[in-house]
């Protein structure tokens, strides 16, 4: 029986607003690229992946300001690459440098509240375990969630990233839940649903593009609205 429901934070409850997409294609226009937002959504969804991983190796707070920056170059040349887009090192440079100007807002997507609301209605502890390596309880106050979420887990906090049990662990063991009682819902198949079934949980893929076809040993939706059909 499943009693308690954990989920990732970034591109799972919350995004960006604008859409990353959106100001990518606009930079690139300035760089005389044209290309659709739409475009992107996969090269960024690959890019993230690599971002990600990268991030639970070893978190950007560790790294020297010379290897962060290398490594969003490396992220921005992977998204222009993906979109068959050839670009040297010195226009990527001139991207990231860009992007730094931009005021990005974070934002719940449409289907959170309303997913959150019936799974809180049926009893179960909610919860998030984040590779967040600092004080996010501002920004997760104002964005409303503490009024759902009972627990909040961060790597900062726990001294471990995702995809090593202990995160997980941690939250478990604050929501009072065994790992067979917990399902874990991420958008990074390594990170969030190895690693979650690794500590024992249910693992679920959250794919909002559609864009994980080649995964099938593990559950996937698109929305959080069908998480309520893996209970």
């Amino acid at each position: 029986m499943i009693k308690a429901v954990f989920f990732d934070l970034y591109n799972t409850l919350v995004t960006y607003d604008p859409p990353r997409e959106e100001i990518e294609a606009r930079i690139l226009k300035d760089f005389g690229v044209e290309v659709s937002p739409e475009a992107l959504l996969r090269p960024i969804t690959t890019a993230d992946d690599f971002i990600f991983k990268e991030h639970a190796r070893l978190p950007i707070r560790k790294r020297s300001k010379e290897e962060t920056t290398a490594l969003y170059i490396q992220y921005h040349g992977m998204v222009l690459k993906e979109a068959g887009i050839e670009a040297s090192r010195e226009v990527i440079a001139g991207i990231l440098g860009k992007w730094m100007n931009f005021d990005l807002k974070m934002v719940l997507f449409d289907d959170v509240i309303p997913a959150l609301t019936n799974l809180k209605e049926r009893g179960l502890v909610l919860g998030l375990i984040s590779n967040v390596d600092r004080d996010i309880a501002p920004f997760y106050q104002g964005l409303g969630l503490s009024a759902w979420l009972q627990v909040m887990i961060t790597s900062q906090e726990v001294g471990f990233n995702k995809p090593h049990p202990e995160i997980f662990q941690a939250a478990l063991k604050q929501a009072g839940v065994k790992p067979a009682e917990a399902i874990y819902v991420g958008d990074q198949y390594q990170i969030d649903v190895v690693g979650a079934n690794k500590a024992g949980m249910r693992g679920i893929l959250l794919d909002r593009g559609g864009f994980f076809e080649e995964t099938t040993d593990s559950p996937k939706i698109r929305s959080l609205a069908e998480v309520a059909e893996h209970l």
